[in-house]
């Protein structure tokens, strides 16, 4: 009886976890069965993963400046902005590709640096700093282009974008990708039961055994039911790769490294993470750096997949990320929020504008039913909030 209250008092305190992956199924479930099943069509995910990729990325630096307690307003500009700049670089310098990519990043950073100089050591509000930062890359997007398209761009980074790993056979399930599927299951399984076995050993271990069986279990066969869609078309996309490198570094990064546990006691209480020695300028300064260098990989790989360096490109691009974050668990106060969580919130709203897309819907619903989700994610995280700070008292 014991073991039932303690298992029922955790998922209990997992509630907003637990609603983000039942909201995930139950979408996925809906449009499956509205859209005669072509939501879960090999094509249609492979779409989905390619179409998403850069709100994604994008969504992996800005969860971790939200869990900081800031905001990055100016990440949809950035894009627009590294993208022009790989186009003049390649088409009109005739820079080869690989170098301009890591010219694009570079670009990135120091963008990044400028805005993190303004916030963590001027003091300037980060919303002030990024708005400006919005509109002035921007510009700067639409005068590196003299505001015309630029196209068309070498193969080679064309595959960034919308490009696949190289397949192995020709009839049947690639291969490749199912390696792939079963290397990235068994990296989740042993870092879970190591992570695990690290919390039991410190004593901080309070999830029952037969959650976190169930909870792996079932991101397994996630992993590998994708595997086996993305196996059964063209195999795995390029961008998937990088997503997935991404996904995995800074994951391990905000779990397990001293600069994660930094942002999350910035945003838990950046006075006292400062009494107690964590250089708050300093690890916001970084932040911002490294935000802007994952903005740099979103317009390298959104520029790859339209084949078009656009002056336009990356509109809302920082509200689809923010969304994101929110959506996949995020406390709106900050030091609360996971890489993970953002990557399932991206994918709640890839998900969304799909199927809302070949069912037809206008765009003007799309952008209200969007909103109204988002609104709903967050009035969720405050009630749960207010329910465990009642149970306290």
């Amino acid at each position: 009886m014991n073991a039932l209250k303690s298992a029922a008092s955790y998922l209990t305190g997992q509630l907003r976890q637990i609603g983000l992956f039942i909201a995930l199924i139950v979408i996925v479930i809906f449009f499956q069965a509205t859209t005669g099943g072509i939501t879960l069509a090999p094509i249609n995910v492979s779409n989905l993963v390619v179409q998403n990729s850069y709100i994604l990325i994008l969504a992996i630096g800005m969860v971790m400046v939200i869990i900081a307690g800031h905001i990055d307003l100016s990440v949809g500009s950035v894009v627009a902005f590294t993208g022009a700049m790989a186009g003049v670089m390649i088409t009109q310098w005739h820079i080869p590709w690989p170098i301009a990519v890591v010219l694009c990043l570079v670009i990135g950073g120091l963008v990044g640096a400028w805005q993190g100089f303004w916030i963590a050591y001027f003091g300037i509000p980060a919303f002030i700093v990024t708005l400006a930062g919005m509109l002035a890359f921007r510009g700067a997007a639409q005068i590196a282009l003299h505001t015309q398209q630029i196209s068309p761009f070498p193969d080679g980074f064309r595959s960034l974008g919308s490009g696949f790993l190289p397949a192995f056979g020709t009839s049947g399930y690639e291969p490749l990708t199912m390696v792939l599927g079963v290397v990235a299951s068994a990296i989740l399984v042993i870092t879970a039961f190591r992570g695990r076995a690290i919390r039991r050993k410190y004593q901080l271990e309070d999830e029952p055994f037969a959650w976190f069986i169930t909870k792996l279990v079932f991101t397994v066969a996630l992993v590998m039911f994708v595997a086996v869609l993305l196996a059964s078309y063209n195999g795995t996309p390029i961008v998937l790769v990088i997503l997935g490198v991404l996904v995995i570094v800074y994951s391990m990064v905000m779990r397990s490294s001293v600069f994660g546990r930094h942002i999350y006691a910035i945003g838990g209480n950046a006075l006292a993470a400062q009494l107690s020695g964590v250089k708050t300028k300093r690890v916001t300064f970084l932040l911002f750096v490294n935000m802007g260098v994952i903005a740099a990989i979103a317009g390298v790989v959104f520029t790859g997949q339209l084949n078009l360096a656009s002056p336009s490109a990356g509109n809302g691009f920082e509200l689809d990320a923010i969304a994101a974050v929110f959506i996949g668990g995020a406390a709106v106060t900050g030091g609360i929020g996971t890489v993970p969580g953002a990557i399932v919130g991206g994918l709640i709203i890839g998900i969304l504008n799909n199927g809302m897309s070949i069912l037809g819907v206008g765009t003007e619903y799309q952008q209200l039913i969007k909103g109204l989700v988002l609104l709903a994610a967050v009035a969720f995280d405050v009630f749960n909030k207010r329910r465990a700070a009642s149970s306290r008292k």
